[in-house]
């Protein structure tokens, strides 16, 4: 066996890639740290995840022959970048493949939220006709404040200024005369700010040990009473008992959810609250957005394989053995 697939994919890629090499499709391993440990004892030269496998630095220790990891999305937190570098191991990745499906959902997700949609459609679904209960906001002239502009940020911040949105953001990696925010005439800000002037806050950014519990009740507490929050990208940066606490007493207009810090998550109050759109981390989840993650990967690991480099790769292009 050569590669080993350890979560759910699909694609012509997939049919390409077993044309050339022995390929172990294995969807629910992740499931089964012990059998995940086995299977790359045995010699395994790639191993391809998505976001649920954890590939920690105990794993790696096994994994002799083991010569990239292509990971299919955008976060690499579920991988220990440092174990594999050490080990001279290529992490490869999707930086940008997904981000327009994810740009597109937040602003569906921006108009659901503005409009009520959800909740008209359930309200009318249970044989009602309550019309002025549902009356919405237009998003034309309103602030968007986007926290991290990065691939997705950006592609998000775009299209809600096509919508006639105006944009501030907040990223610690952008000078405030940055290209990025020039060319979106998007105004960058403290994150305090940013969350204080917002009528919509969207965020955009990884998982780090600077990013996790961000958005704490401190900073949600700057939420305008009738701001929207959206998260579409690591649950682990928002406090959500701090937003429930929010949500149920009326300080913030709503929310929309696309990930949790647990997933699946365990029961939450947050079910139970009209004003809230939750999601099963579906952003990325197009069939354009993942032909080109599952195909850019594969080719990535394909070439790694033959001794070529990887375009996309977090650490290295080739193996360090």
């Amino acid at each position: 066996m050569e590669i080993l697939i350890s979560e759910a994919m699909t694609g012509q890629a997939l049919d390409r890639l077993r044309e050339s090499f022995a390929v172990a499709y294995e969807p629910d391993l992740w499931r089964d740290p012990v059998g995940l440990r086995e299977r790359l004892a045995s010699g395994v030269r790639a191993l391809i995840v998505r976001n649920q496998t954890r590939v920690t630095r105990e794993l790696l220790a096994v994994a002799d022959r083991l010569e990239v990891i292509g990971r299919a999305g955008v976060g690499l937190e579920n991988i220990d970048l440092t174990a594999a570098s050490e080990r001279g191991i290529v992490v490869a990745w999707t930086p940008e493949q997904n981000a327009n499906s994810v740009a597109e959902l937040t602003v569906g997700l921006i108009l659901a939220l503005a409009r009520h949609i959800p909740a008209a459609d359930r309200d009318t679904r249970a044989g009602n006709w309550n019309r002025q209960q549902f009356t919405g906001i237009e998003i034309l002239g309103k602030t968007l404040g986007v926290i991290g502009l990065g691939r997705i940020g950006a592609a998000t911040a775009a299209k809600a200024r096509a919508l006639g949105m105006e944009i501030v953001a907040y990223d610690p990696l952008l000078d405030t005369d940055s290209l990025r925010a020039l060319e979106l005439r998007a105004r960058i800000v403290p994150l305090e700010e940013l969350l204080a002037v917002s009528d919509v806050v969207t965020c955009h950014l990884p998982a780090t040990p600077a990013t996790i519990g961000l958005l704490d009740a401190a900073r949600l507490s700057l939420l305008k009473p009738t701001a929207y929050l959206i998260n579409t990208s690591r649950g682990t940066v928002l406090d959500e008992g701090a937003l429930v606490e929010l949500l149920a007493r009326g300080a913030i207009a709503g929310a929309a959810l696309d990930v949790r810090a647990e997933e699946p998550p365990a029961p939450s109050p947050l079910t139970a609250l009209d004003n809230v759109i939750l999601l099963p981390h579906i952003a990325a989840f197009t069939t354009e957005g993942q032909r080109r993650v599952v195909t850019s990967i594969c080719r990535d690991v394909a070439a790694v394989l033959r001794g070529e480099p990887a375009r996309f790769f977090a650490n290295f292009p080739l193996p360090r053995r």
